[in-house]
């Protein structure tokens, strides 16, 4: 990996950008990517969309999603702690001890979820964490002192965790999922830039806000582009750690290489082609099934105008939705390497249908 590119990646992943709040992760994301791209253009909503070849008639999208998982202000106690509700998949059961960012007008004001110690807790009957019992502390005493530092119903809340590496193998830290799927992105953009790299079709390459709440921002961007075909980032589930039903949850391991993912939403002929290219190129692949929909924005673009060609490529990743969230570093260049290599070998106008 680049100098530039890790900087790029640590300052990129330590931001914060939750769900419906994304446009500072978005700015960073986009100064990076800017220098490898003919033109640009954002949405009502957030959503950023990099364009080579902007004249092209033929439309491929590569695309990730730039949001994480947060909490809102729900409610604060006259006593001056607050109470939370989910913005997106937050997982309560990892909320207590955790610091926090409370993002206000005024600023980020820190806190705390706290929680009682095991000295006073029954522990034959003790309650899991939940949303009736999680509660922040910001060091007031009282709702008035809370309400003077800027916070409200309403106001977002992240976790304060740093991206780390460990084992020198690994990527470690909060929103992993799915910001480094646009990490990924902004280096494909990078590498056919230096290598001047002319490709016979528009390339529009989204970081789409929003996934986490329902696909949103992916439904939304795929109406205003009408690409022909569609390749999503995404992150699954490392089914090797502990706890894991690989029976139900499939066999991906991080290290493995990308997961390719079959089901109705994604295309079999381009899916065909994708395999065919980690195979000309040598690159590892390993496969998922998806019973309906995939659960990603490959499902807002397949489903989008009159259909478009999708398909799905992940990453494995450990301890989704918590703020150890852990890929391998071989998966992260490989996967980039299979979206590179299919770009460079796609043919203008290429139709993907089956019945011509």
């Amino acid at each position: 990996m680049k100098k530039e590119s890790k900087k790029f990646l640590f300052k990129y992943l330590n931001n914060a950008s939750p769900t419906g709040f994304e446009s500072a992760g978005q700015k960073i994301w986009l100064d990076y990517l800017q220098p490898y791209i003919d033109e640009y253009f954002t949405d009502t909503y957030g959503t950023v969309v990099g364009v080579i070849n902007p004249e092209a008639k033929y439309k491929v999208v590569i695309e990730a999603h730039a949001d994480e998982i947060s909490w809102f202000v729900n409610y604060i106690s006259p006593e001056g702690y607050i109470y939370v509700r989910r913005n997106g998949g937050s997982d309560h059961q990892i909320a207590p001890s955790k610091r926090v960012n409370i993002h206000t007008k005024k600023g980020v004001v820190k806190g705390i979820f706290g929680w009682p110690a095991i000295h006073v807790r029954d522990l034959a009957k003790e309650e899991s964490p939940s949303l009736k019992n999680i509660f922040i502390d910001l060091g007031c005493s009282n709702k008035e002192e809370v309400e003077n530092l800027g916070v409200h119903v309403g106001c977002v809340v992240t976790f304060e965790d740093d991206l780390i590496e460990l084992n020198k193998k690994y990527l470690v830290g909060r929103a992993l999922d799915n910001r480094i799927g646009g990490f990924i992105l902004s280096e494909v953009a990078r590498k056919l830039k230096e290598n001047k790299d002319k490709l016979p079709f528009g390339l529009y390459i989204v970081n789409a806000v929003q996934e986490e709440i329902g696909l949103r921002g992916a439904e939304m961007i795929a109406e205003r582009i009408k690409p022909d075909a569609a390749i999503i980032i995404d992150v699954c589930h490392d089914t090797t750690a502990p706890m894991y039903d690989k029976k139900q949850q499939g066999d991906q391991k991080s290290g493995g290489g990308p997961v390719l993912t079959y089901g109705p939403a994604v295309q079999n002929n381009l899916l065909d082609m994708l395999i065919k290219v980690a195979e000309k190129n040598k690159i590892n692949i390993q496969r998922a099934a998806a019973s309906r929909a995939t659960g990603t924005d490959t499902d807002a673009f397949a489903y989008s105008g009159m259909g478009v060609a999708s398909a799905l490529i992940s990453l494995p990743l450990k301890y989704m939705h918590t703020t150890v969230e852990m890929v391998d570093k071989s998966d992260v260049k490989d996967v980039g390497d299979l979206i590179y290599h299919f770009l460079k070998q796609l043919k203008k106008n290429h139709d993907f249908r089956y019945l011509k």
